[in-house]
Order: structure tokens, then C-alpha cells, then sequence
């Protein structure tokens, strides 16, 4: 445990024992801020420093909470005792755009290692957590559910680690990780972005990743989604891929969702590419994912829909099981995609199994 750890630990400590809302010093300077049920979150991160932990007592909280502050930690007990909801009364941007917490940076300055851990967001009309301009965003051991939009949501930002959280029955992806949402633009460097040991649930689609660069996805169930892990690109440059999907279990994404101006009908699809270069999915778990879309099927390539192709992807050392109507399906036109050591039973076009 570093000095810090034990500091930050040594200040929660002391809060608790004191049943107090008065901030605690640690030995080395950084507080921790008590909320309970009733008091405004938003206060208490307003008056925070650098370094300090806001911590939420167990109860319910009708909020919408902005963090721009820099090395700020936004914490719950554990995600169940700690539940944030909307305020239809609260006059701030972040709830008028109906988000549940928005951590943001701006054009000319990010704000970074900003950690948000330990509680529930849900019933928000868009996003239970938006964050854009972040540098070292960590996002762990949130729960995200019944949302309008996106469970818990990132772009323009690098360095990010979304892990253990549940995202579940939001009404777009989980999680969603994107170059830019306001704009065209080529896809951007996430600088080594990590999405690990999540559970998505019953979204719409379980994890997307849209034109972006240099990120891992791994180690997380998605199971109960429309579409279990989209990998989204087109033709702009550059261009999206250089990533890992890797050691998922993706199982029985046969939710119906209805068809978008951007998308057909979804409907039991496990991993799908669309428009991208030197993306490798490897050692996957993808089973029982059956539908009739124009997407369905276990591991699916398929160009974008404004015409992208998927060039110099890897597919290797999967076990993809029980989808339909096929395990591995190639549905492009793009170069040097390969398919190898796979464990399946029917593929598109026949002879990659």
C-alpha cells in the first residue's frame, strides 16, 4: 500500500469514527469530505482540493454532480449504498443535459486522475456518468442502470480505466468510449485506454468504441444486450483500430432493438467490426448470439455503413460456439483480414473454421 493509500485510508477511518460532515486531514495534507442523504454533493466538491476524497454516505441523493477539479476522488461505501438520481429541480448544466455526473475538462487544459468509485447512478434521461477532456479518468465499481442514453460515457480523453462496473438496461451502450460525438474527425489515440472486467447487461449494446485508438478490451461479461461489443469506424483518417478485444465472455446478446437512421435492426450479434484496421480479438468466450440482422452472428466484420471497410484485422483463438446464423462471419470486401485457430462450427464463407 503506498503512503498515499494509507493516508487516504487513515482519513476515512477517522470521518467514519466521528460521525461527523466536517472534512478530515491527513498527515499529508489531503482531506476527505463527508456527505449524508440531504446535504448537496455538489457543494462539497466545489470546496474540495486537489488530492482530497468526497465521500458519500450510505442513502439516496437527488443530484446531478460536475467535477472540473484536478486529483479528485468522488466515492461511495461500496455502489449499493450510495445512489445518485435525478433532481428535476437542479438548474446546473450538467442535470439540463440530463446527466448524472459530468466530469469535464476544457479545449485548452484537461482535467485529469479524476476517480469516480462505489455507487449507482440511474433513471437519468441521458447519461448516468459523461465525461469529456479527461486525462486519467478511473471509473470503478459504478453501477449505471435504466439511463436514457449511455450507462457511463467518454470522449475526447486519454488514459481512462473503466473496470468492475455494471451497466445494465441503459437505453443505448453500457459503456460508450468515442473520439468526439459533436463532430467528424479522424480517429483518436486514447493513449493505452483500458475497459476491463465490467458487466453490461441488457443494454442496447454492451460495450462501443468509436473511432478511437490504442485500447484494450478485456476480461468483461456481456450478456442480455442487443449487440454485446460494436468497434466502430468509417473513412475518416485516421482511421479506428489498432486495438485488443480480448478474454470477454459474450453470450446471448439476443435482445430485439429496432433499427436507427445509422443502424439496422440488432438483434443476437457478439463482436462486431465495422470499418477498421489491425483490431485484434483474441481468446473470447462469443456463444449463443442468434438473430436474423444484417450483424448477426458471433464475430462478425462488416463494412461501415457510410462504406469503410475492415482491412488487417485479426480473429484468432476464439472459442465461438451455438451463434447464428453463423459463429465467424466476413461480410466485406476489405484486405488482409485473417481468421485463424478458432474453435467454431460454421462460418461465412464457409472454410474459416
Amino acid at each position: 500500500m503506498t503512503k498515499r493509500q494509507m493516508a487516504l485510508l487513515a482519513c476515512a477511518t477517522a470521518v467514519v469514527a466521528s460521525g461527523l460532515g466536517a472534512a478530515a486531514p491527513s498527515a499529508a495534507g489531503w482531506r476527505v469530505h463527508r456527505v449524508q442523504p440531504g446535504e448537496s454533493i455538489q457543494k462539497v466538491v466545489d470546496a474540495a482540493k486537489p488530492g482530497d476524497t468526497v465521500l458519500l454516505s450510505p442513502g439516496l441523493y437527488h443530484e446531478s454532480v460536475t467535477i472540473t477539479t484536478s486529483d479528485l476522488t468522488l466515492r461511495g461505501m461500496n455502489a449499493d449504498s450510495a445512489v445518485i438520481v435525478p433532481d428535476p429541480a437542479s438548474g446546473s448544466a450538467c442535470a439540463k443535459a440530463g446527466n448524472g455526473i459530468c466530469v469535464t475538462g476544457t479545449e485548452g487544459k484537461r482535467v485529469e486522475r479524476v476517480t469516480v468509485r462505489s455507487l449507482t447512478l440511474k433513471n437519468f434521461t441521458k447519461n448516468g456518468l459523461w465525461a469529456s477532456r479527461t486525462d486519467r479518468l478511473k471509473v470503478q465499481g459504478v453501477t449505471a442502470e435504466r439511463n436514457g442514453q449511455w450507462g457511463l460515457a467518454q470522449e475526447r480523453s486519454v488514459h481512462g480505466v473503466f473496470s468492475h462496473n455494471i451497466a445494465e438496461r441503459n437505453g443505448d451502450a453500457g459503456l460508450f468510449v468515442a473520439n468526439t460525438v459533436d463532430r467528424e474527425e479522424g480517429a483518436q489515440d486514447s493513449k493505452s485506454m483500458m475497459i476491463s472486467d465490467n458487466r453490461l447487461l441488457g443494454n442496447r449494446i454492451g460495450v462501443t468504441v468509436r473511432r478511437l485508438r490504442n485500447l484494450t478490451v478485456q476480461h468483461n461479461e456481456v450478456t442480455g444486450n442487443c449487440t454485446g461489443v460494436f468497434v466502430v469506424g468509417d473513412e475518416s483518417a485516421p482511421r479506428a483500430g489498432a486495438l485488443s478485444v480480448r478474454r470477454n465472455h459474450v453470450y446471448a446478446n439476443n435482445k430485439l432493438c429496432p433499427k436507427t437512421a445509422r443502424l439496422p435492426f440488432l438483434q443476437g450479434t457478439g463482436i462486431v467490426l465495422t470499418g477498421t484496421e489491425k483490431t485484434l480479438v483474441t481468446k473470447n468466450r462469443v456463444e449463443d448470439n442468434v438473430g436474423t440482422s444484417p450483424l448477426s452472428g458471433g464475430i462478425v466484420l462488416f463494412k461501415s455503413f457510410v462504406g469503410a471497410l475492415n482491412e488487417r484485422n485479426e480473429i484468432r483463438d476464439n472459442v465461438v460456439r451455438r451463434n447464428g446464423p453463423s459463429d465467424l462471419a466476413n461480410r466485406d470486401t476489405g484486405k488482409g483480414n485473417t481468421f485463424k485457430g478458432n474453435q467454431c462450427s460454421v462460418s461465412e464463407p464457409a472454410g474459416m473454421c
